[in-house]
C-alpha cells in the first residue's frame, strides 16, 4: 500500500485476498472487547404506510398542479433576452423552487440579527406575492435558538473569548493580504496549528479558513484515480464534492453499517480495480464523527479493527463532534477511549463548539508537512484572520482547561445533560427521534413538508427557531426537525421548548412512536450526566 505522503514503503494492499477468509469475523471480535462504551444498533421507526400515503400525494398534487401552470402559461418564468437560450440551471431545481419551495420558503433562509446564542433575534418579514418577494415589517421577534451548532456557548460578544478576538484586531489587523505559502503565514496561525494537535492528541495539524473547504479542497490532495474510497451513504456535501473532484473510484456503505462496510472493503481487496482486477494503490474509509442530519455517532472502535484488517486509511469528519462529545469534548476518539493515534486522518470545523470559523486537518507529521506543500486551501486560499483565530484559540484553552476557570469542564457537562434530557423527554412524548442518546444534534421525523412548514412557523409563534429539512435534502418520507442542543440552554427553556412541540405534535399528529415511553420520571441531574460521560 503506498503511505500517505506518496512512498511506497508497503506492497499494494498489504493484504493477500485468499488470506482474507482466513481472519475471525470482525464484528463478533469488537463485541467480545471491553469498551468504556456499549456498541448500540440505532434503529428508527418506519415511517407508516398512511404516512408514506399522504407525503407522496402532497408533492404528487403540487407536481400536477406546477405542470399545468407551465403548459397554460409557459411565458410566466421565461428569462427576458433568452430566446435561443438552453436553461442555465437545471429545470427540475427551477420548477421545484417556483412550485413547491416559493410556497413554504418563509419557514427557510430565515434572517436573524444580533448573536446566535441561547436566543437569536428574527426579523420578521411578509410576503404579498405568495413567496415571490418578502418584505420586512420592522418587527423583531427574539426566539430560544435550537437551531443553530452553537454546541458549547461559545457564540457569544461578551466574555473572554470576545475580548481577546477584539483585542487581537489591534495587534494584528484583519487579514494577512497573502496566502501561507507566501507573505500570509502569520504567527498566530502556526500557534493555532500547534494548539489544534495538542487538543486533538496527534503530531501535527493544518488549519484552514473555511470548513467546507477543508474537506473539498484537501481530500483531491490526498486520493487519486488508483485510489479506493468506502464512504458511508449519509457523509456530508463537502466530503462527496472533495471525493468526486479527486477522480478516485467511490464505493458507498449503508449507513454506520458495520457488514455493510466490510463487504465493500473485502470486495476492493478481492477484486481490485475494474476490468484490469490490479490491487488499489490506496483503499480509503471516509466517515463522520456525528452526523448531523442522523443524530448517529460513528462506531469507531468497529471502523479501526476494520481498517487494520484491510490495510486501509482511516479519514473521520469531526465537524459535530469535536468540542461536542467525549468527557474531555475531544471528539469520537474521546468518546470511545480511542488514541488518537489509530486514525490516520483526523478533520474538523471550528464554526460549531469553538463559535468561530474554518477546519483543520490533523495527522502525523510527515502528512501534514505533505499537505502544507500540496493543498489547495493553502496555496491559493487565504488564511484566517486574527480575530477568528483568536476566538479558537481562546475557547479551545478553555476546553482544555488551561484558563483555570473550569469553565470548559462545566460547558461539556452542561452540554451532555441537556442533550441526554431532551432527547429522552422527546421519546416519552413519542416523537419518532432519530439518533445517539449522546449527540447534540437531536432530528425529529416530520414526514409531510406541509407539517414540517407548520411547525416552524408554530414554533417560531411560541418563542422557539428551529430548522426543517425536507425533500430534496432528504428522501420524502425522512423530513425533520433538526433540534441542536447547547451548553447555554437551562433546563426551563427546553422544558418550554417541549411544551411547545408538544402542543404542535398533537395538532398534525407527530407523536406516532410505537415505542412504549418509559414511565420513569427523567432526571436532569449532573450527577447522572458525569456518571454517563465517563
Amino acid at each position: 500500500m503506498t503511505r500517505l505522503d506518496g512512498s511506497n514503503h508497503y506492497c499494494r494492499n498489504g493484504i493477500i485476498p485468499a488470506a482474507v477468509n482466513k481472519i475471525p469475523n470482525i464484528i463478533t471480535k469488537v463485541e467480545e472487547q471491553k469498551n468504556p462504551m456499549k456498541l448500540v444498533e440505532e434503529e428508527v421507526e418506519a415511517c407508516s404506510l398512511t404516512d408514506a400515503l399522504f407525503a407522496y400525494l402532497y408533492l404528487t398534487v403540487l407536481f400536477i398542479v406546477g405542470y399545468a401552470n407551465d403548459f397554460f402559461r409557459p411565458q410566466a418564468f421565461q428569462e427576458s433576452n433568452r430566446v435561443g437560450y438552453h436553461t442555465l440551471y437545471a429545470s427540475f431545481e427551477s420548477f421545484y423552487t417556483r412550485h413547491v419551495f416559493r410556497r413554504i420558503r418563509d419557514a427557510w433562509n430565515i434572517p436573524i440579527c444580533g448573536v446566535p446564542g441561547k436566543y437569536c433575534t428574527i426579523k420578521d418579514r411578509v410576503t404579498h406575492d405568495n413567496g415571490w418577494t418578502f418584505e420586512f415589517t420592522g418587527k423583531k421577534i427574539d426566539c430560544i435558538n435550537m437551531g443553530s451548532y452553537n454546541y458549547l456557548g461559545f457564540a457569544e460578544n461578551t466574555g473572554p473569548c470576545a475580548e481577546a478576538s477584539s483585542m487581537s484586531v489591534r495587534q494584528s489587523g484583519i487579514t494577512t493580504a497573502s496566502t501561507r505559502a507566501e507573505l500570509g503565514n502569520a504567527s498566530y496561525i502556526v500557534e493555532l496549528d500547534r494548539l489544534v494537535a495538542r487538543f486533538v492528541g496527534v503530531d501535527d495539524a493544518l488549519t484552514c479558513a473555511m470548513g467546507f473547504a477543508t474537506n473539498s479542497l484537501n481530500l483531491p490532495c490526498i486520493l487519486d484515480d488508483e485510489c479506493l474510497v468506502i464512504s458511508d451513504e449519509k457523509n456530508h456535501a463537502s466530503i462527496i464534492l472533495g471525493l468526486r473532484t479527486s477522480g478516485a473510484t467511490i464505493r458507498v456503505f449503508k449507513h454506520n453499517n458495520m457488514r455493510s462496510l466490510e463487504k465493500r472493503l473485502r470486495e476492493g481487496v478481492i477484486y481490485g480495480r475494474p476490468k484490469t482486477h490490479a490491487p488499489w494503490q490506496k483503499i480509503f474509509i471516509v466517515v463522520e464523527g456525528v452526523y448531523s442530519m442522523e443524530g448517529t455517532i460513528v462506531r469507531l472502535p468497529e471502523i479501526i479493527d476494520l481498517k487494520r484488517k484491510y490495510k486501509a486509511y482511516l479519514y473521520v469528519d469531526e465537524a459535530h463532534s469535536i468540542g461536542a462529545v467525549g468527557p474531555h469534548g475531544r471528539g469520537v476518539c474521546d468518546y470511545w477511549g480511542v488514541d488518537p493515534r489509530q486514525v490516520d486522518i483526523l478533520m474538523g470545523t471550528f464554526t460549531k463548539s469553538f463559535g468561530s470559523a474554518g477546519g483543520y486537518i490533523a495527522g502525523t507529521k510527515d502528512f501534514i508537512g505533505m499537505l502544507r506543500k500540496r493543498s489547495h486551501a493553502q496555496t491559493y486560499g487565504g488564511p484566517m484572520s486574527a480575530p477568528v483565530a483568536e476566538q479558537i484559540m481562546s475557547s479551545m484553552k478553555i476546553i482544555m482547561g488551561e484558563s483555570g476557570s473550569g469553565e470548559g469542564v462545566r460547558r461539556i457537562r452542561q452540554l451532555a445533560r441537556n442533550s441526554r434530557y431532551f432527547r429522552q423527554k422527546l421519546k416519552q412524548l413519542r416523537f419518532v427521534v432519530y439518533g445517539n442518546d449522546d449527540s447534540p444534534v437531536i432530528p425529529v421525523r416530520v414526514n409531510m413538508i406541509s407539517k414540517l412548514t407548520y411547525c416552524v412557523r408554530e414554533m417560531r409563534k411560541a418563542g422557539v427557531a428551529v430548522v426543517g429539512v425536507g425533500f430534496p435534502a432528504t428522501p420524502i418520507l425522512e423530513g425533520k426537525i433538526r433540534f441542536c442542543m447547547s451548553a447555554s440552554h437551562t433546563k426551563e427553556m427546553l422544558d418550554h421548548v417541549l411544551h411547545a412541540f408538544a402542543e404542535v405534535g398533537d395538532d398534525i399528529l407527530l407523536r406516532v412512536s410505537t415505542n412504549m415511553p418509559s414511565a420513569e420520571e427523567i432526571v436532569y441531574s449532573d450527577v447522572e450526566v458525569h456518571e454517563k460521560i465517563q
